[in-house]
This record gives structure tokens, sequence and C-alpha cells, in this order.
């Protein structure tokens, strides 16, 4: 199905020590809509219109930032997004839309794998067009419903970026995976997350390799002041 997505964006770039860019975002569709502001590529604030309420999607140790009246702004701002959507369909009912399939799928875990420890697993897709992609999730083939997904973050080549999170708890032998769906791919993409495979290796298996090149370095060195032991004796 086709849809018809408008897009209002503005970046403004400052300059001090280092260069920062910041952009704010108003999209729209018939049946889905965006507003979020960003800083530096990372989402600052975005509306979720599902829950209509506005997220912080930064971390804990981030520093928070209010955005007083910002979602009640940004469902007013959509009406008039739609009104526009509706007069560019018109004067654009000849335009093809371009499709853009993902340039690629990636999944991951925020933090080190310890097993029986809460984890993210992270998939993330970016480079295609336009947006949004439909990210789902499974455990050994079951179907898992708890996930989230940010709203699309555009690339500076117009293209957009969306990380979906599931949380889960590492048990080995487990197989997660995630599978992306698009307007430009002709089958869904899908990438597997073996638990078994990424792991941590054996714990005895570093200590014991530091003992051996440990040992090994000590006994170079016997050997080698021995040798100039010998050749001191020899010159005297």
């Amino acid at each position: 199905m086709k849809e018809l997505l408008l897009f209002l964006s503005c970046v403004l770039c400052v300059s001090a020590d280092a260069l920062h860019s910041d952009i704010g975002i108003t999209g729209c569709s018939d049946s889905d809509g965006e507003d979020m502001y960003g800083l530096d590529g990372e989402e600052v604030w975005y509306a979720d219109f599902n829950k209509q309420t506005g997220v912080e999607p930064l971390p804990d140790f981030a520093d928070s930032i209010d955005f007083p009246g910002h979602y009640e702004s940004a469902a007013a701002n959509q009406q008039v997004c739609k009104q526009n959507l509706q007069t560019l369909r018109k004067m654009m009912k000849d335009y093809p839309l371009e499709h853009v399939a993902p340039s690629a799928v990636m999944i991951y875990t925020r933090d080190e794998v310890e097993f029986g420890q809460k984890n993210t697993l992270i998939c993330h897709v970016t480079g295609f067009f336009p947006a949004p992609v439909n990210v789902s999730w499974t455990k050994n083939e079951q179907k898992v419903t708890e996930s989230s997904i940010n709203v699309p973050y555009p690339n500076k080549d117009g293209t957009f970026t969306q990380i979906s999170r599931l949380q889960f708890t590492p048990q080995l032998g487990d197989m997660y995976s995630c599978t992306v769906k698009h307007l430009a791919l002709t089958q869904p993409l899908t990438k597997i997350y073996d638990v078994q495979a990424s792991g941590q290796s054996d714990p005895g298996v570093g200590p014991a390799a530091f003992c051996g090149v440990g040992l090994t370095v000590g006994l170079l060195g016997v050997a080698a002041g021995t040798f100039f032991l010998i050749k001191g004796n020899e010159c005297s």
C-alpha cells in the first residue's frame, strides 16, 4: 500500500569548541505521525501519539530536558500537517513515491552478555525510505510482543534509521530474531541472535592463558640471566 508522508524539518548548526547540530521534525501520514527533537544524532524528545505523552528516550545518566507544553503543540501540528498532506497529494497525484529498502539490519546486545542477567537486544535498521519500518521479534520461534521502537530518525542522505529494543535475560540455548518489513522489500529481512554462540567464554580460559604467558616470560628471563652470567665469568 502506497503512503505519502509529509516531513518538515529544520537543522541548526552551532559552532563553539566543537560543531553541534540539532534537528526538529514534524511528519504525518494517513495512519501515523511524528514530532521529535534531536541533538548530535541522538533523540532528545519525541511525541508518542498512541500514549498521548512526550517521551525522553535518553538514558538515566543523561541530563533531563523539560519540554513543557510540547506534546499539546505537537498534537495540534499533526492536524495542520494532515491538511497540508491532502493538498500535496492532489498536487502530486502523478508523482511516483520513491521506495528505498533498508541498507543494513543489525542485531546486538546493549551490554556484555552474562547468563541469567537482564540485558537488552537491539535491532538497528537504517538506510530506508519512506519511514517507518515494521520490526517484530521472536524467542525460540515464538512471537514476542514486549518490544519497543523509536520514531524514525533522518540520515544525512535523506533516508531513515529506526531502533527496536527487546528486554531479555540470556539463557544458554535460546535463540532470538528480529524481522524487518518495509514497502521496498519484496520479502522480510530477518537477523538471528543465538545466545549459545554469543555468551561468555569459559571464565577459566583468561586466567589460565595469562598464567601461561607469565610462566613463559619468566623462564625466558631465567635463561637470559644464566647466559649473561656465564659470559661474564668467561670475560673475567
